[in-house]
């Protein structure tokens, strides 16, 4: 009922338009941002998604930075180069100060890099991208040496997800300081003000910036998980940027004169977590009965269940065209993509017998699980694919919720088959977090809720990461990638192309991540 009501409200507010002229004048310094979905923390080692990295982006910089299609730049390091085939050195920045006015130095970089394992009870850690890290140096105040345990030419990608904090303010404090703004200090182009849990996140100019000074006096984030609500917030002038704006909506938006719609391809590829272990909870045979061995083991079975999946229909129906189908997580002409690798075809004769081959001619029940706040189509989607399962035979049931809690649930090992979105930094950081066997002390499969483990997969993976020679590293990420979409480790969906909708009197450069920063939105 509720999301009629923001359906409606969302429908009525497109057919009338709304004034903007006075209001946005008067706000003109500040911007508001209607963010799909929520963040866990202002904590930006506490946990690894998108919302929280969007957010941290605004407060903090990490040591080296990307560009809008994920190419790496400068960042606090205004270079970094390899002295030999283990030892990084990064030059910093000089004149850096953080918001307190203390000046950066590398004793701020190394105490942000070795936080990630000692932040507790995170639901997706930070530890990857330090895993190979040995020793940090402090050649002086600007210069920092990286020493790694083995070749690591990923090491400079990995860091530019890791935002650093400053020692004086976050030394000896927790997540929750970080919430109530007591650490919460960064060098980054906006300072933090308030943080209320579900509600906003409010952020002043730093006018000392390194970069130069933002157009913003104020930023204001509005998490605003229904998609309805979130298109009426931007309709009736509550918000100025509004992300994740459903492909339904989009041909009736670009008829209203006082919306601007800015779009582009996502590296974020969407997938279907499998569950590998030798008894799965959610499996039932077709009495409701815990099936004693795990049918999903099975590669037959995984097999059938992608056959099973008409990947055209979903794009077609549900994203309004918007997408393309995944048979890998890296999509076409991203770094690191294989051009051999293609999606399933839709073959539901074909996905019966490999069912009937692997021993269950009458199928059997199970229950997809996904999150009820992340994604436009969170409800639409997982609906879809249990009926293409249910008419192979695989009986299938939903179940959503918000996806703090999906994730807590799935990495406590309760779900059997996850859907969800991967956004790729790089194209190993899937097959690091996702698909190599969970490895806490190594930092490998964090985010491995499947716990799939295949030990030549893993050897072949890391030793590509040690791989120098460009060429040969890219040689093996793609045959590191066949073998895993060979065994499907995961099955992979779609990728999709993300909008954001704004004001008429704004322009905004869009990003591969789909993520939502201040500094690229500009007044027109």
């Amino acid at each position: 009922m509720k999301t009629f009501v923001f359906r409606w409200l969302a429908a009525m507010a497109l057919s009338v338009g709304f004034a903007v002229g006075a209001v946005a004048q008067a706000k003109a310094a500040e911007l508001r941002i209607g963010m799909d979905g929520a963040i866990s923390s202002i904590d930006p080692l506490y946990h690894n998604n998108g919302n929280n990295l969007m957010v941290s982006a605004h407060i903090f910089d990490p040591l080296v930075d990307r560009d809008e299609k994920g190419e790496l730049i400068p960042g606090l390091a205004q270079s970094w180069q390899l002295v030999n085939d283990r030892l990084w050195e990064f030059k910093l920045r000089p004149g850096v100060r953080f918001h307190d006015g203390a000046p950066l130095t590398t004793g701020d970089i190394k105490f942000s890099l070795q936080r990630p394992p000692k932040v507790p009870n995170s639901p997706s850690s930070y530890v990857g991208y330090v895993r190979s890290i040995e020793r940090i140096i402090q050649v002086d105040e600007l210069t920092l040496q990286i020493e790694t345990e083995a070749p690591d030419p990923e090491l400079p990608r990995d860091l530019s997800y890791v935002y650093i904090q400053s020692k004086k303010a976050a030394e000896g404090k927790t997540t929750d300081d970080f919430n109530k703004g007591v650490a919460a200090v960064g060098t980054g182009p906006f300072k933090f003000v308030e943080y209320i849990p579900g509600r906003q996140i409010v952020l002043a100019r730093n006018d000392d910036y390194w970069r130069g000074v933002s157009n913003w006096e104020k930023v204001t984030i509005l998490p605003i998980k229904n998609s309805a609500a979130r298109l009426a917030a931007l309709l009736t002038g509550d918000v100025d940027v509004a992300s994740g704006i459903p492909t339904v909506d989009l041909p009736k938006l670009r008829q209203n004169p006082k919306i601007a719609i800015v779009s582009g391809p996502q590296n974020r590829v969407f997938y279907l977590q499998v569950d590998h272990r030798d008894q799965s909870p959610m499996t039932f045979d077709n009495d409701g009965n815990v099936l004693a061995k795990n049918p999903l083991q099975d590669l037959r079975v995984r097999q059938a269940m992608s056959k099973a999946i008409n990947r055209e229909l979903l794009i077609d129906r549900l994203l309004e065209g918007q997408g393309t189908p995944a048979g890998e997580a890296i999509p076409p002409g991203f770094r690191g993509s294989n051009p051999k690798l293609i999606a399933d075809a839709y073959d539901p004769e074909g996905a019966k017998k490999l069912l009937t081959d692997a021993g269950f001619p009458d199928g059997f029940r199970l229950i997809l699980h996904g999150a009820n706040d992340r994604y436009a189509f969170d409800e639409s989607m997982p609906q879809a694919i249990a009926q293409m399962f249910s008419r192979i035979g695989i009986k299938s049931e939903i179940e959503l919720s918000p996806n703090s809690l999906f994730r807590k649930r799935g990495k406590a090992g309760e779900l059997s088959l996850q859907f969800g979105g991967w956004g790729n930094s790089s194209a190993v950081s899937m097959l690091v977090a996702v698909m190599h066997s969970p490895d806490k002390e190594k930092g490998f499969g964090s985010s491995n809720r499947g716990r799939y483990s295949n030990s030549e997969f893993d050897e072949f993976l890391e030793q590509t990461l040690a791989t120098m020679n460009p060429e040969e590293r890219l040689a093996s990420i793609r045959k590191a990638t066949e073998m895993a979409m060979k065994d499907l480790a995961v099955i992979p969906l779609f990728w999709t192309e993300f909008a954001w909708g704004m004001r008429n009197d704004l322009l905004m450069k869009p990003n591969s991540r789909g993520l939502t920063f201040a500094k690229d939105v500009k007044p027109n």
